[in-house]
């Protein structure tokens, strides 16, 4: 079971390859299986019923939770309102039977996110393969990875796990080589860093391996961890089961005096976790001291509890409990000790792999704690697909007082990148005037409707011969076919350009920009405007027609839409003096609100669905955002008769309702709206 950085994890599958022979290496396969939503999705379009059929019964079915995978005989049983439609509906029983019979069922073959299998002779002696339908050349194999490991042909399985922070670790390690010539030998840090330390106390955990999130946060910031065996019980600790010890684990670490043991024999084993069980390891241990196991017959207990085979359990507990009574415990401390015990009998980490994920999650917390810009500009070009995160990810940095850029031609390379020494100015944020502070700039590439092409034809040019001083300057060096007007439009709108014109004018005049670069390009042997011989009658001229400058809410959309988001402000901005400073923001609320309470939001419409009942009525479904994130909101035909003014694309406006979870994605149903 290995894990690499996320965007190598194929150089390590080649690297098998090559080794141990191309016939012999393969990726595992994984049979993606019809679950109750899309059961009930396929079988409604199958029977030729409208979309909104479908998803009506879809959207009732919750999401599974702790492991355990939601049916459609549960879902029955769990929400009466699926119960009465089923009841009532003819179409909807008839929906629901047919994807009964279905559920469970393979749907499709794809590649398992880790699973890699190595043979020592021909893979084709043992399983069937197939080359992947998405990715051509890859060859996985037909069985699944019980088919393929010790359950089935009992050929040698790994895991090749690619984890995106391992990567991100690495690209912080290369730029603060670069920006701040400083030489960071991650895998021997310091362990007891003060400034990290009081970082994970104060809950800054955005963008930090296995510490990020907010119960996890919550934690942290009750625990004040002062070592590294504090973050690795804490990896260990938060997951079902284990995770009801938590706050036992802080109240200890705080005050010494309540730690206890149900019996002496095990201060030896639980004395750096406060008396609490938090490893496997420790199971393992009290079970050979405490039950008289041998390593081998614990090591069994330990697959048990793996396994979460309720028989094996039951058996294995008749077991410990009676070597508990051989070796010295009385019934009731017997008993005590079991019911510590079996919280992890599903989820409990042994100890090395929680010491792997707590080094690595402390080399994040260092790395963010001691070069903020640096780290927070990896974690950006790592995330840089997903717009949700990248909006989180710099609400953070705004958080820690680190500028957000738009792109721009003199300072941007491929993805995100941090400028030094931005002199700060009279209406700067981010503290005094007259010091200087890092910034992070969007790369070219983050640009949508831009190619990377053009992109590395602008960098390597500035590279060449110095940053563009006019706007002339750029249009006659760079001589790439892929400026067009897409591009050029592109770089114009979102701020790449705002050094070299203002926006509204050179959109104005973008049929001529280009006229003039074709033209500047043709005349030769030229080094720049700057050089040329006396006979100019050959280059180009170029006058600007005036226009009105681009205003703020159009630069804003602008950004929003070749960016993904909003960067040199915010529409909410405008308002800022009319919200209240104690509402929560819709990360927030998604975060702390439960089931069936009321919410208040305010932000974008961003997205406005209209979609029929099945009498005919209008709904809307509305997704609105701020600045933390965004969420979906239901407006019923009642509702909507008299709010439907308010829904209009771009809007900024404010809701109340109550917010819903029954899919497993927070929701508000909406009673109340209004325009800001």
């Amino acid at each position: 079971d290995m894990d690499y950085a996320d965007n190598r994890r194929d150089e390590m599958i080649q690297y098998a390859r090559e080794k141990y022979g191309i016939d012999k290496v393969a990726q595992i396969g994984t049979f993606g299986t019809m679950a109750a939503k899309g059961a009930v999705r396929d079988v409604s379009r199958a029977l030729g019923y409208p979309y909104t059929t479908g998803d009506r019964i879809s959207k009732l079915i919750p999401m599974g939770s702790q492991g355990f995978a939601m049916t459609i005989d549960r879902a029955l049983e769990e929400v009466p309102e699926l119960a009465t439609m089923y009841a009532k509906e003819p179409e909807v029983k008839e929906i629901i039977d047919l994807a009964k019979k279905i559920e469970g069922c393979a749907r499709h073959i794809s590649v398992h996110a880790a699973g890699v299998v190595i043979s020592p002779d021909a893979l084709t002696e043992h399983v069937p393969l197939q080359y992947d339908s998405k990715e051509g050349n890859k060859l996985i194999t037909q069985y699944d990875m019980h088919g393929v490991g010790e359950d089935g042909v009992g050929l040698l399985k790994f895991d090749f796990l690619g984890i995106r922070n391992l990567s991100i670790l690495a690209d912080a390690v290369i730029l603060v080589k670069q920006i701040e010539h400083v030489d960071v030998d991650i895998e021997n840090i310091p362990l007891d860093d003060p400034k990290t330390f009081r970082m994970l106390a104060r809950g800054e955990t955005v963008g930090l391996f296995q510490l990020n999130g907010s119960g996890m946060t919550r934690f942290l910031k009750e625990l004040k961890p002062s070592s590294i065996h504090d973050i690795n019980a804490m990896v260990a600790l938060y997951r079902p089961g284990p995770m009801e010890m938590i706050p036992t684990y802080i109240e200890r670490k705080h005050n010494p005096h309540l730690v206890q043991y149900t019996d002496p024999r095990l201060k030896e084993i639980l004395d750096q976790s406060y008396g609490v069980i938090t490893y496997q390891d420790d199971v393992m241990l009290t079970a050979i001291h405490l039950a008289g196991y041998s390593w081998l017959e614990a090591d069994k207990l330990r697959k048990a509890m793996g396994k979460k085979i309720p028989a094996e359990m039951e058996a294995q507990k008749a077991k410990l409990h009676d070597g508990f009574i051989k070796h010295g415990l009385d019934e009731k401390k017997a008993e005590l000790l079991w019911k510590q015990i079996e919280p992890f009998a599903a989820y409990g980490f042994n100890k090395a792999h929680a010491a792997s994920y707590g080094k690595v999650a402390y080399q994040t917390a260092y790395m963010k704690a001691n070069y903020p810009a640096i780290y927070m500009s990896a974690v950006l070009s790592a995330e840089s697909g997903d717009t949700e995160k990248v909006a989180e990810i710099i609400a953070e940095c705004k958080r820690m007082k680190i500028p957000v850029l738009p792109p721009d031609i003199n300072e941007s390379f491929e993805g995100f990148t941090v400028v030094k020494n931005l002199p700060r100015t009279s209406s700067d944020p981010y503290e005094q005037e007259g010091q200087t502070r890092d910034a992070i700039r969007f790369g070219l590439t983050t640009i949508k409707n831009f190619g990377e092409g053009i992109g590395t034809a602008i960098i390597a040019e500035r590279t060449r011969g110095g940053p563009f001083k006019s706007l002339l300057d750029f249009l006659h060096r760079i001589k790439d076919r892929n400026l067009n007007k897409k591009s050029l439009e592109s770089l114009t709108k979102c701020g790449a350009m705002d050094l070299l014109g203002e926006r509204g004018q050179m959109l104005e005049n973008l049929d001529d920009l280009l006229k003039y670069n074709k033209e500047s390009t043709d005349v030769h042997e030229q080094d720049s405007l700057f050089g040329l011989m006396a006979d100019t009658s050959s280059v180009p001229t170029l006058r600007l027609r005036e226009a009105p400058p681009a205003i703020m809410r159009d630069k804003l959309a602008w950004e929003k839409e070749l960016l993904g988001l909003y960067v040199s402000g915010h529409p909410l901005d405008t308002y800022a003096d009319k919200l209240g400073k104690r509402d929560m923001t819709i990360k927030e609320l998604k975060e702390t609100l439960k089931e069936g309470m009321m919410a208040v939001a305010y932000g974008v419409v961003e997205e406005s669905k209209p979609i029929l009942t099945k009498k005919g009525d209008k709904m809307l479904f509305v997704k609105i955002a701020d600045t933390t994130g965004s969420i979906e909101a239901v407006v019923f035909p009642k509702i909507l008769k008299d709010l439907e003014q308010h829904f209009m694309p771009d809007a900024c406006i404010a809701i109340k309702g109550r917010l819903s979870a029954r899919n497993g994605i927070p929701s508000i149903i909406i009673d109340k709206a209004k325009t800001l």
